[in-house]
């Protein structure tokens, strides 16, 4: 793993990963595992394939914060009952949903896309950027938490 990160590659990589087919979760889970050179599975992205628009269509969580979030819980989470770093990830992700909110505008999918056809161009372009600061931000807690 490395935490010596070029932003502008991440978010590049994470654009057009998007651009090619995989949505805003799995774009930014994909990116993540990548410049960090992380060994996780195919399997987390494919996790992460329920909640772009808004948990498949339900216009709930933002796809690109649920992906951030998961990353956070990689990195952050615990893995066994009662383990209290399980405080820690919970600010971490606190942290990334108040940036998201702030940035964004709110954090639920319909909110977010209100008035854009789910394939229309700015639509596209709206999600674009919420996956290009998502992935960003997601990894400069990663590395600010880690270093």
């Amino acid at each position: 793993m490395t935490t010596d990160i070029n932003m502008e590659a991440l978010q590049k990589d994470a654009v057009e990963i998007f651009n090619q087919g995989f949505a805003c979760s799995e774009a930014v889970i994909y990116a993540i595992r990548k410049h960090f050179e992380i060994d996780m599975s195919d399997d987390a992205i494919a996790m992460s394939s329920g909640f772009p628009w808004g948990l498949g269509g339900g216009g709930c969580i933002c796809g690109a914060l649920a992906g951030g979030t998961m990353c956070i819980g990689y990195f952050f989470g615990r893995r066994t009952p009662g383990d209290p770093k399980i405080t820690k990830c919970f600010e971490l992700s606190n942290e990334l949903h108040d940036y998201f909110k702030e940035t964004c505008g709110a954090t639920c999918c319909r909110i977010l896309t209100k008035g854009k056809e789910k394939n229309s161009p700015e639509r596209k372009a709206q999600c674009t950027q919420f996956v290009s600061d998502t992935v960003k931000k997601v990894a400069e807690i990663i590395i600010r938490e880690l270093n």
